[in-house]
């Protein structure tokens, strides 16, 4: 049953929810279970705690466990939720089994960031934290440098379900859906809505969003879109959200969460600024620019009525 729900969920939005930040720097609890308890309302289908916009690598492994525990009690069962574990290989493994207890419906396994990591430790280091669960595991792959073996070895594993591709290669994604064709697994965009059009029309099911903490519906409506085939509208929508994942991306994915976590301040949630090595404020040009882009999406018109 719990492979059902989660299965389904992949196929629609996962949402990364950010990490807030008090005054002081600390996690400001309250705020995280208003954010998560915003992404079940507004319907998101898979939550996702520990992500990249959830500043996963800028957070002590205490705070990672509380941030895990504070957004699967704040969703209370209505979405799927989805856990983000890495780092250190018996990190990952503690992490995968806190999951676990605290009821979270699947772990997703970040890629080693690690500069020498081999294609084949990336395959062990994967099997060894999946082997610690029985969660049904998303693979996070940002790095495809894997042969023809290694990518079935990696995905080849009985609890892996889906596989997060944030490769900006279509053509890419689409050899190795054709390498893993009658395997049951999924391969949904880990790219956001920009990527959801090109990466759906060569087979992939379901996109990652961090737009879901500042836009759920506009998320929602290109999920729609895409699951009816209707291209064309998802078309429009992904390139009235162009300018502000255009943002995201400056500084070398810099101000990914910058942003986000900025426009989510536009519109009265103060989460406070992203960690280093993100870039922690924008400039003021640059807030002004985010600020015109929420107008012309009709949000600051609706925090003023």
């Amino acid at each position: 049953m719990g492979d059902l729900r989660i299965r389904a969920a992949l196929t629609g939005v996962s949402g990364v929810h950010v990490t807030p930040f008090d005054a002081t720097g600390r996690i400001d609890e309250a705020l995280l279970d208003r954010v998560v308890d915003g992404l079940a309302v507004a319907g998101i289908d898979n939550i996702v705690t520990g992500g990249n916009t959830g500043e996963f690598y800028a957070l002590g492994m205490d705070e990672v466990r509380l941030v895990m525990q504070r957004a699967i009690a704040a969703n209370a069962g209505r979405r799927a939720v989805t856990a983000g574990v890495g780092r250190a290989l018996s990190d990952a493994q503690r992490l995968a089994e806190h999951a676990a207890k605290l009821g979270a419906d699947a772990v997703m396994i970040h890629q080693v960031p690690d500069p020498f990591a081999s294609p084949h430790g990336v395959v062990a280091y994967t099997h060894a934290v999946a082997d610690t669960t029985d969660l049904p595991v998303v693979l996070y792959v940002r790095n495809d440098n894997f042969s023809a073996a290694e990518l079935l070895d990696l995905v080849g594993h009985r609890r892996v379900v889906g596989i997060k591709y944030a490769v900006p290669d279509p053509l890419r994604l689409a050899e190795r859906l054709r390498l893993t064709a009658g395997q049951d697994l999924l391969w949904l965009c880990g790219l956001a809505e920009a990527w959801a059009l090109p990466f759906a029309a060569v087979g992939a099911r379901g996109f990652t969003s961090g737009l879901v903490n500042v836009h759920p519906t506009l998320s929602l409506a290109v999920r729609d879109a895409l699951a009816s085939g209707d291209y064309p509208a998802a078309r429009r929508m992904i390139d009235g959200i162009a300018q502000f994942e255009a943002m995201r991306a400056r500084e070398s994915n810099g101000t990914n969460v910058t942003v986000v976590k900025e426009a989510m301040r536009l519109l009265g949630l103060p989460v406070g600024p992203a960690r280093p090595p993100g870039r922690p404020e924008l400039s003021e040009s640059a807030k002004s620019e985010l600020a015109a882009i929420l107008k012309s999406w009709g949000l600051m018109r609706e925090r003023a009525a």
